[in-house]
């Protein structure tokens, strides 16, 4: 008798439990042919046992028995199958673990990757969020059966690169929370199973997706997310909280500062991430929690431009690689965000306005021209809203207050795009009769942004089903249920790195998101929080540590945290040390390390895919390693990017001649071309070759003066000539675009920029970005306001329904409507 060939069927085996399976610890055990892995749930009322093939030198196969065990039958299982195989060496326990990461193969056999050690970093309404501790690589066919290639050199340098991939730092894990989505997504979307690895911040979905396809489950495998993830007890007013700051890194364009920059032809961007920051109430168990979440974003310039590594030049030139006439990448990369946020869409551009040698204005010019041309295909209310606010300007003058500034940007964001609140049970189900029909699925397939809010009509609705069900019977009368509000639409975030000037603005966004958030759970009686309260400081310290995080794992340094340091009153020369220490510590990882650490993130993204009789990931040219193109068969279409030509001068467009690109579609259920008469299809076939050029442009010509309008009143002394409002003639409607400047202290995320010139510079692109004459346009105080029609009370509240007088009519022109905006 040999138990291996079969796992054994059970006479009275029992369907699967109608209740998700989370099978939670596991135990792996091998004899000569196979590998069984013994997985339980937290409770130990249910066992699975899952075979792995260790006989097939090169090919995956993998059985689940669909019987579910007690302990008692899984004993008897091991034991017969120990006693079929005695004549081969038995059944060998390997270790306890507690899951699958995925499976691997170079060029030889297929690794495993398991968990060994977790730890628990957190908790959401009692789902435990893990880390890694550690982990092994265990190859699937026994020694008998392998080939020579899996002892081969190239093999062992695959195996130890994969192994730089440090999974136990900044990933984490959840098996019965679906961490890789938002709070506002996982209440309105039951979306469970294999789809979910699928979304953009599943960073192990190659690795699972020889597994998933077999199974067609999950219960063997964890959804690894990227990022940061940290949870601080608050308190206010005697009443406690757990704050909760979450980074989702995405996998798409995923890598390092220099070898990953802008957009590829899909939409995708560098340095994608999107923060979460969940505030939970604390409450006695049993009883309705009350929760709030917010989503903000940030992700490099969405244009085609890129900058060279040097280890001689510590700022290299940024270099727009290509023309996209029609920026179709970039608006491939934004209906992305309508479909995952819904409308408006705000973009907080940081770069500088003016430069001695041009650099960030080169992007700044572009980028205002791509968002002009995608609102002129738009309907009014779903144009993108561009503002642009020179950061790094405002931060070297001692009259601005950066963070008050930055937090008005974020208090009109809000009032556009809202929060997320609601009160849930234990279970994390939405409390009251209304649950069942406002928390269902999207109907878009979207992130449930744009679905819990897409109609003003649906939240009156609301309001009045709420306020219905409040007079039953049936509804529990010992506390008022709140009714729930959703957040529609998400601010944007970008300078050059999206790393040191975009944290500081995400952490005034997080500070004013948290004001209304404490309002609406009821803690505090006004949704204003003082940059000196106790709250702001705790926020600090977790935004700070965030971006930290994100900048190691992008910029190869912790974050440069001047105005944090300032804020704190640290001490000036010490901060001047920290800042030049960690310019140097970037710009020798840019230069010597983030080469193999992109190398790495291909092979563990499935990016680049080894292959035999290929060339090998480090025989390929530098610009190789990183612009993963069709032109390579290793490489996967995921990173799709042509070659680029490079320019020694100093901020020049170079635009290349390259073949026509393939059509690419994104599959958006709601392209932002669907809401207008636009289309939206790739960079298609079609479009004319891109010719190679050097542009000839001054970029010392002087903005000729125009008519203007302070953004803020009682400001005028901070503001230059370049913090005016503008309108583009090129736009038929003239007010297609938005933007607003804010400028930061760094114009590659270092802290030692040069010192600013004097001279404003302007028509920086091969089309001007503003041309003479100019006008002004103003909107009634009636229609500034149109935005809040139709929301519910509370949210208004939270949403400063009241606009405070300072700002002036065509800010609020912009808040409502959408213009071309410079602060």
């Amino acid at each position: 008798m040999n138990s291996e060939k079969e796992l054994p069927n059970r006479v009275d085996q029992e369907p699967e439990p109608a209740s998700p399976c989370f099978l939670q610890k596991f135990k792996l055990y091998e004899t000569r042919s196979n590998f069984y892995m013994i997985g339980r749930d937290k409770s130990r009322t249910l066992w699975k046992v899952l075979k792995i093939d260790r006989l097939d030198p090169s090919e995956l196969n993998i059985l689940e028995d669909s019987a579910t065990y007690t302990d008692i039958e899984c004993y008897d299982l091991l034991k017969r199958i120990h006693e079929g195989n005695k004549s081969m060496g038995g059944l060998k326990f390997i270790t306890i673990c507690y899951g699958i990461i995925g499976f691997m193969k170079f060029l030889g056999p297929y690794y495993m990757l398991i968990i060994t050690k977790r730890r628990k970093i957190g908790a959401i309404c009692g789902h435990t969020i893990y880390g890694i501790s550690k982990s092994e690589m265990i190859p699937v066919p026994n020694s008998s059966v392998r080939s020579k290639l899996a002892y081969s050199r190239n093999e062992n340098r695959y195996k130890k690169l994969l192994c730089t991939v440090d999974l136990t730092k900044d990933f984490f894990f959840s098996y019965s929370y679906n961490i890789m989505c938002s709070l506002q997504k996982n209440l309105c979307d039951s979306k469970t199973g294999p789809t979910l690895y699928e979304t953009m911040f599943v960073w192990n979905e190659y690795l699972t997706r020889g597994i998933r396809n077999c199974l067609k489950n999950t219960h063997w495998t964890v959804a690894l997310v990227y990022g940061f993830f940290k949870q601080v007890n608050l308190s206010v007013s005697g009443r406690d909280f757990k704050l909760t700051v979450i980074a989702r890194r995405s996998r798409h364009f995923a890598g390092t500062r220099y070898l990953k920059r802008g957009i590829n032809e899909k939409g995708s961007v560098a340095n994608d991430v999107e923060t979460e920051q969940v505030v939970i109430e604390d409450a006695p168990e049993g009883c309705p929690v009350q929760i709030s979440s917010v989503v903000q974003n940030r992700g490099s310039i969405p244009l085609f431009w890129s900058q060279e590594t040097s280890r001689i030049n510590i700022k290299p030139d940024i270099i727009l690689s290509r023309k996209d006439k029609n920026y179709e990448a970039t608006r491939l990369h934004f209906e992305n965000l309508v479909k995952r946020y819904g409308n408006p869409i705000i973009i907080l551009n940081l770069i500088k306005t003016c430069e001695k040698k041009p650099r960030e204005t080169i992007l700044r010019a572009e980028f205002a021209n791509a968002i002009r041309s995608i609102n002129r295909s738009l309907s009014k209310e779903s144009r993108l809203r561009f503002l642009h606010w020179d950061l790094h300007k405002h931060a070297r003058s001692k009259t601005t207050n950066v963070l008050a500034h930055l937090g008005k940007v974020a208090t009109y964001a809000l009032s556009l795009t809202g929060i997320f609140y609601c009160r849930v049970t234990s279970n994390l189900r939405p409390e009251g009769s209304y649950h069942g029909s406002w928390f269902e699925k999207s109907d878009d397939g979207g992130d449930g942004f744009s679905h819990c809010s897409s109609k003003d009509e649906d939240l009156d609705s609301l309001e009045t089903e709420i306020s219905n069900a409040s007079g039953g019977d049936d509804v529990n009368k010992n506390h008022n249920v709140k009714p729930p509000m959703f957040q529609k639409g998400v601010l944007r975030t970008n300078c050059i790195d999206c790393l040191d000037r975009t944290n500081v603005a995400q952490y005034a966004y997080g500070l004013v998101a948290l004001g209304q958030q404490m309002y609406a759970l009821g803690f505090i009686e006004s949704s204003d929080i003082d940059l000196d309260n106790p709250l702001a400081e705790d926020l600090m310290r977790v935004y700070e540590a965030m971006g930290d995080t994100l900048a190691l794992q992008y910029g190869g340094s912790a974050a440069h945290n001047k105005i944090f340091s300032e804020k704190r009153g640290q001490w000036k020369a010490a901060t001047q040390s920290q800042e030049l220490l960690r310019t140097l510590q970037r710009y020798f990882s840019n230069a010597y390390v983030d080469a193999e650490k992109q190398d790495a993130i291909n092979v563990f993204l499935g990016h680049f895919q080894p292959l035999q009789g290929k060339p090998a990931l480090w025989e390929l040219d530098s610009y190789q390693h990183y612009h993963v193109g069709r032109r390579n068969p290793n490489f996967s279409d995921d990173n799709g990017s042509s070659f680029m030509k490079r320019s020694l001068s100093d901020g020049n467009i170079i635009c290349e001649s390259e073949p026509p690109m393939e059509n690419t579609d994104v599959g958006h259920n709601q392209p932002l071309s669907d809401i207008s008469q636009g289309s939206s299809k790739g960079i298609s076939e079609s479009a004319p070759a891109i010719s190679t050029y050097e542009s000839a442009i001054s970029y010392r010509r002087i903005t000729p003066p125009m008519p203007s309008k302070q953004l803020f009143d009682g400001m005028q002394d901070q503001c230059l000539n370049s913090d005016h409002i503008y309108y583009d003639e090129h736009d038929d409607d003239c007010n297609f675009s938005n933007f607003l400047d804010a400028d930061w202290l760094s114009s590659s995320g270092n802290s030692c920029e040069e010192e600013m010139s004097a001279r404003s510079i302007a028509s920086l692109s091969s089309e001007n970005l503003v041309n003479a004459p100019k006008f002004e346009t103003s909107t009634s105080a009636s229609e500034s306001g149109s935005t809040k029609k139709g929301r519910g009370q509370s949210e208004s509240d939270l949403a400063c329904d009241n606009m405070p007088p300072e700002y002036s009519n065509s800010f609020m022109n912009w808040v409502a409507h959408g213009e071309l905006l410079f602060l």
